[in-house]
């Protein structure tokens, strides 16, 4: 059994997360205290209990501490098995961050997996549904993760209720990814929207972001274009 002390670094919701998604990869069990420790209020959030128990569920995982609040954790995986899973966190909890507990391990099964995730897909401190799609999937494809990534409705905070969906395919192995230099900026794209909102919202949005990306690497000369779009 692996003990891990959440309150390390940050004492944030991450060593969870990290600790579920190696469990189920390596099969190890492993006892954690102190969960978000470094948190206003620590403990089990509901978002943070969806990546357990979507862990617990492609694993058939044995569990223990697994409630609202609860600072410690018992997570006892067994064999990993894909299939079709949908998780809702009730809240603007990150539907992103639940993918990060499960999406490792389903890479290495021996079918395609769909995992519906119902929560936020755009809310503070933590990666919006967009750059997942745009930075972090291309990335996974780089190191030969194969998966996609859609978005069924948007959920903001604090109310959440948006969904997505991806679909992962078993992969053929992992290989490494090297990226010593940033290389050269060819082009900015960006995203400016605003849910039930004068569309004049996104519109300041994305022109505040264009000032700032242009003022700060005034010495390259690249596009820039940003999409405005109500949601």
């Amino acid at each position: 059994m692996i003990e891990i002390d959440g309150s390390h670094g940050e004492g944030g919701g991450q060593i969870l997360r990290t600790a579920l998604s190696l469990s189920c990869l390596t099969g190890k069990p492993f006892r954690i205290v102190n969960i978000r420790k470094g948190r206003k209020k620590p403990g089990l959030a509901p978002q943070h209990l969806v990546s357990v128990r979507a862990a617990s569920e492609i694993s058939g995982a044995q569990v223990s501490g697994d409630r609202q609040g609860s600072v410690e954790l018992v997570f006892s995986p067994g064999e990993v098995k894909g299939g079709d899973f949908s998780l809702d966190v009730g809240t603007a909890g990150s539907t992103i961050l639940v993918l990060q507990s499960i999406v490792p391990a389903l890479l290495f099964t021996r079918g395609k997996s769909t995992v519906t995730v119902r929560g936020g897909t755009h809310v503070p401190f933590s990666p919006s549904f967009h750059y997942a799609a745009s930075v972090l999937v291309p990335a996974l494809g780089r190191l030969g993760a194969k998966l996609s990534l859609s978005i069924g409705s948007y959920g903001f905070y604090p109310k959440g209720g948006g969904a997505i969906r991806s679909e992962i395919f078993p992969s053929e192995g992992i290989r490494p990814l090297g990226l010593p230099e940033r290389g050269k900026i060819h082009a900015v794209t960006g995203w400016s929207a605003a849910g039930n909102l004068p569309l004049s919202i996104a519109r300041r949005q994305r022109d505040s972001a264009m000032e700032a990306i242009q003022s700060r690497l005034r010495d390259e000369s690249f596009p820039v274009d940003f999409e405005v779009h109500p949601v």
